[in-house]
């Protein structure tokens, strides 16, 4: 059984999953914020192809030879890049700035892996830093592709070929789920408590206090974007009170920036959390936006849509998340929040002595990549994610082969 599971391949795991949509890197933020919102996507993907050529063309398929993932941005990145002064001031300049901008410089965020690549092989990938892996659908275009065309209108916005294929996200929880699916051959390993399996991270944890300005978490913020974890909100005696998580945070539209630069850190909880913003503290925003002069910033909030470029230089498909068992909203915006999956904005939190398996469906039922680690008397211990699970389950299989 275990050599099965060395043999599998990432097509295995990708079996159902639908195509990207992208970006070009030519596109703009404004060109990603319409996208987001347009299509309820959780993430966008950016490609060095320029999709404003005609896909049927010989310059496209020169593009293509080289056609490449260079990463992804989602509302989190739009909403900490609107967070600075001087886009907060003049928000409208700021979504024609180009997209590269909320591309992290940090390399091997995104990469490319074939489909026929060992199980093994992702997981790797993973635990070096990955955090979405780019596979070729098995689904050959290249003889039908002027007839894919026809059958969508010719359209930009319909098409997401690159290098003549379709391709998907692999993501960390895809692959935790599906080692659940096998978690059996693993035993007795996933019965263990998790600390005696040395994955509760203590040095890394991403924490403020309560009472501190939310514009001082920004850095924070976007660091647990590229670590898929959250920023830990505690009391003076390191008592865990709460989060912000940007899974919540991807959740709102771009005018929760002017939140963040005005609120508290506490009423920054209170203002995202899912039940609504609380009237008082939309009126504290508003205030805190006029005395400092901020009278663009306060437009946004005002507006239902914001201010969006009316670009179309992206390709889609069905949406690229299984978003089956969360409340989404229909309208497009549902209580300041958008089309994109509305999570509760309780932390998810187990203790030291919980099981690894039950930590695992617990991130899974929540849809999150990692589970908070607090002691008994709600002292914040540590975090537990998705890496540090996968590292225990990638040696065990190296002690199987």
């Amino acid at each position: 059984m275990a050599v099965s599971l060395l043999a599998r391949e990432v097509s295995d795991v990708c079996l159902g999953k639908p195509a990207l949509r992208s970006l070009s890197i030519s596109a703009t933020v404004g060109d990603a914020l319409w996208a987001l919102k347009r299509f309820g996507d959780n993430y966008i993907s950016v490609w060095n192809c320029d999709h404003n050529l005609h896909l049927t063309s010989p310059e496209a398929d020169k593009v293509d030879d080289e056609c490449r993932c260079l990463g992804k941005v989602c509302m989190v990145d739009i909403i900490c890049f609107l967070c600075k002064e001087e886009n907060l001031s003049n928000p409208a300049t700021a979504f024609q700035a180009p997209l590269s901008v909320l591309i992290p410089k940090v390399p091997g965020v995104v990469r490319h892996l074939e489909p026929n690549a060992r199980l093994v092989e992702a997981m790797d990938l993973i635990l070096e830093g990955a955090q979405n892996l780019v596979i070729p659908l098995e689904t050959s275009y290249g003889n039908s592709r002027k007839k894919l065309l026809q059958e969508t209108a010719l359209s930009l916005a319909d098409s997401n070929l690159h290098n003549n294929r379709q391709y998907c996200w692999l993501t960390q929880e895809d692959l935790i789920r599906y080692l659940l699916n096998s978690i059996g051959l693993f035993c007795p390993t996933p019965n263990n408590p998790i600390n005696s399996l040395g994955i509760i991270d203590t040095q890394n944890i991403l924490a403020v206090h309560y009472d501190d300005p939310a514009s001082s978490a920004l850095p924070l913020i976007s660091q647990s974007l590229q670590t898929l974890t959250s920023v830990a909100i505690v009391d003076n005696d390191g008592k865990f009170i709460g989060e912000i998580s940007p899974f919540t945070l991807n959740s709102c539209d771009e005018d929760v920036a002017a939140a963040i630069a005005t609120l508290s850190v506490g009423d920054l909880m209170a203002y995202i959390d899912c039940g609504g913003r609380p009237e008082d503290l939309v009126q504290l925003v508003k205030e805190r936006l006029q005395e400092r002069n901020l009278e663009q910033a306060l437009e946004l909030m005002e507006e239902d849509s914001g201010l969006l470029s009316g670009g179309n230089s992206f390709s889609s498909s069905c949406s690229s998340s299984t978003e089956e068992d969360l409340w989404v909203g229909r309208s497009g915006r549902l209580g300041g929040y958008s089309a994109r999956v509305v999570r509760r904005s309780e932390a998810i939190v187990c203790y030291p002595w919980s099981s690894l398996v039950a930590v695992m469906i617990q991130a899974l039922a929540h849809r999150v990549s990692y589970v908070w680690v607090v002691e008994e008397d709600g002292t914040l211990a540590g975090i537990v994610t998705f890496a540090g699970m996968m590292k225990v389950f990638r040696e065990r299989l190296r002690s199987m082969a």
